[in-house]
């Protein structure tokens, strides 16, 4: 997944908190989350479209899936959007906050080019290995509730993954 430029990753303005962990990890964790949040609400954006659009053989399994994902990434981009805003942040979660952060590619508009599953499960991936890296990155910084919130994640978006692959093997 190519990083989008069109939001630079400056240091954020934070607002006072009596957090007790150091300004640069809150600033580094409010940086790395607002990427999560804006990565994790486009990759929802991404299963309702395919839950909107599926057709051909295995259409209700498929529609069924993709709704069940849509659900899963969803849950938690409140408990994310939280976790910046505790460590004093703002959280970037506008619809066109979200285009213009968004690392995801577009998703193909039509079915079976190279298909949905397919589609969602290249970008599950791309996003769970972000995720990963931020839990590297958050608890090097010594933020661990941020490290283990992105934990929580990571074991989401790797069943989301198994999920769609299962999907494309026999």
């Amino acid at each position: 997944m190519s990083k989008n430029t069109a939001t630079p990753k400056a240091v954020p303005a934070l607002l006072p908190t009596l957090n007790d962990l150091p300004k640069p990890a809150r600033e580094k964790s409010v940086i790395l989350l607002n990427q999560v949040l804006a990565d994790l609400s486009d990759l929802h954006s991404h299963a309702k479209y395919a839950h909107w659009n599926v057709r051909g053989p295995g259409f209700f399994p498929q529609h069924e899936l993709f709704d069940k994902l849509a659900g899963e990434f969803f849950e938690p981009l409140d408990d994310i959007a939280e976790r910046i805003v505790a460590l004093g942040g703002t959280a970037r979660g506008t619809v066109r906050a979200i285009a213009a952060a968004s690392a995801l590619p577009e998703f193909p508009s039509e079915a079976g080019k190279p298909g949905f599953i397919v589609a969602l499960a290249e970008r599950a991936a791309g996003v769970a290995k972000s995720v990963r890296a931020g839990v590297d990155a958050t608890a090097g910084a010594g933020d661990t509730g941020t490290s283990d919130l992105l934990t929580g994640l990571s074991r989401t978006l790797d069943k989301a993954l198994w999920f769609l692959e299962a999907h494309t093997r026999v």
